[in-house]
């Protein structure tokens, strides 16, 4: 598909198929209707791309997305301080959010452990996390990464790391489709994988 057009328009295909989920016939199509579409639709596009990239970061506490230096759950006072659940993306937080199973604080780690792609613990924010579990007031971590291969594997690894430190890990429980992702886990579903999480033997 690619080079089939010229300048502008085959520049903008190329960049829209670069995004996760695009391949190069929604790319074309999303760029034809940005072509097609009232200039003012397509500003509009430009201003929000532009607006989240100057606006919005990262919490400084669990690496959720925030527009302040911290998100809004590390922030509230009334969340429980002894809990940490670790999901792999902000998307998963919004999720767990959801099923208003859990009350305690998140760790973002920013991907899974995926040897295939070039990712390894080093390029997760696993060192943010262990610095965090140094404080004495946390007693349980759920492992919250998805339950497919890489989040699998990501699980097994902080159980691992995190035995030393006698705190109790748990992961979620099954009724999360095996090879799913989170963020498409229905409320109830989800709920239950709460109630029902396990200890992890590291």
């Amino acid at each position: 598909m690619s080079g089939m057009y010229e300048g502008a328009i085959q520049d903008l295909i190329d960049a829209l198929g670069r995004l996760p989920g695009i391949g190069p016939k929604s790319a074309q199509r999303i760029a034809f209707h940005i072509l097609q579409t009232d200039g003012d639709v397509a500003a509009a596009l430009v201003d929000a791309i532009r607006t989240v990239k100057e606006r919005v970061k990262f919490c400084t506490q669990c690496g959720n997305v925030s527009e302040e230096t911290e998100c809004r759950i590390c922030r509230d006072p009334r969340r429980d301080t002894t809990q940490i659940c670790v999901v792999e993306e902000s998307k998963d937080v919004i999720a767990i959010e959801r099923t208003r199973e859990f009350r305690g604080k998140y760790h973002v780690l920013g991907g899974a452990i995926s040897p295939l792609d070039g990712i390894g613990p080093e390029q997760l924010r696993i060192r943010e996390l262990m610095a965090r579990l140094a404080d004495s007031s946390i007693t349980e971590v759920i492992l919250a990464t998805d339950p497919n291969l890489e989040g699998e594997a990501t699980a097994t690894y902080l159980a691992r790391l995190l035995k030393p430190l006698e705190i109790k890990v748990s992961r979620l429980a099954s009724g999360l489709p095996v090879g799913g992702d989170l963020e498409f886990a229905d409320e109830v579903t989800l709920g239950r994988a709460f109630e029902g999480r396990r200890n992890v033997e590291g």
